[in-house]
């Protein structure tokens, strides 16, 4: 499956680019990328009572700490003293990974903050693609005309601290469904397919086995000869002479 999901429709490369750095740092661990937005950017819950939009500014963008929440992505602030949001995301898979962070962003209402939309760390074939509340998604959905990934039972969007471990049990338990852009509300895998299988090289044939070939003929042939010989010789002492 192509890139095609995570790219919004009406972005545009300036806006892409000035909205982080292209110096970003990251890290192989937790996927830890620091990034620069030069504009406000709108972003999923569970976030800090009031922080619903990122002002320009520097952040730090996470995977969670553990093996079981590896779509769990918490925001922090340049310095990570603080945690702005941690919010649930769903795999996003390209098929041509780049050595660049990159983030996309829903189109929005004219006017108003973008939405980020997906994250994907340098080299990496699977993103993060955020999932936002149900309302929201259907906006974004039918702005973009693509689908977008929605929880779909109400869950408190804002907290003191997104960093709670109740905060990362509440996003464990939201079912998590897609909202296609005429609003109808679908199966995750109906509109976010997995990615397509690697390709196993077949193993070649294994060749038939041939015994060693003898240098020559002559030995077998001569082995024959003197059997004969033997039996013919052993027939003759055993008929009686003619008088």
């Amino acid at each position: 499956m192509t890139f095609l999901r995570t790219a919004p429709a009406l972005l545009s490369m300036a806006f892409l680019g000035a909205a982080f750095s292209p110096t970003a740092k990251a890290d192989e661990h937790d996927h830890m990328t620091t990034v620069t937005f030069s504009a406000p950017v709108e972003i999923p819950p569970v976030h800090i009572t009031g922080m619903r939009i990122l002002p320009a500014g520097t952040y730090v963008f996470k995977l969670m700490n553990s093996s079981s929440n590896r779509h769990i992505v918490q925001i922090f602030n340049q310095d990570q003293t603080k945690i702005y949001a941690t919010i649930e995301a769903i795999a996003n898979y390209r098929l041509y990974p780049t050595g660049k962070t990159v983030m996309t962003f829903n189109e929005g209402v004219r006017g108003k903050p973008e939405a980020i939309r997906a994250w994907f760390y340098p080299g990496a074939n699977w993103g993060e693609e955020f999932v936002y509340p149900k309302a929201k998604a259907i906006q974004l959905a039918q702005v973009t005309n693509q689908p977008v990934p929605a929880s779909v039972t109400e869950a408190q969007e804002e907290v003191e601290k997104p960093e709670a471990p109740e905060v990362v049990v509440q996003l464990q338990q939201l079912p998590v469904m897609a909202v296609r852009p005429t609003g109808e509300v679908v199966e995750l895998a109906q509109v976010y397919p997995p990615a397509p299988p690697a390709t196993v090289a077949a193993a070649p044939a294994p060749e038939p086995a041939t015994l060693p070939a003898t240098s020559s003929s002559l030995p077998l042939i001569a082995l024959l000869g003197f059997a004969a010989l033997g039996s013919a010789l052993g027939v003759r002492s055993m008929r009686k002479p003619v008088r």
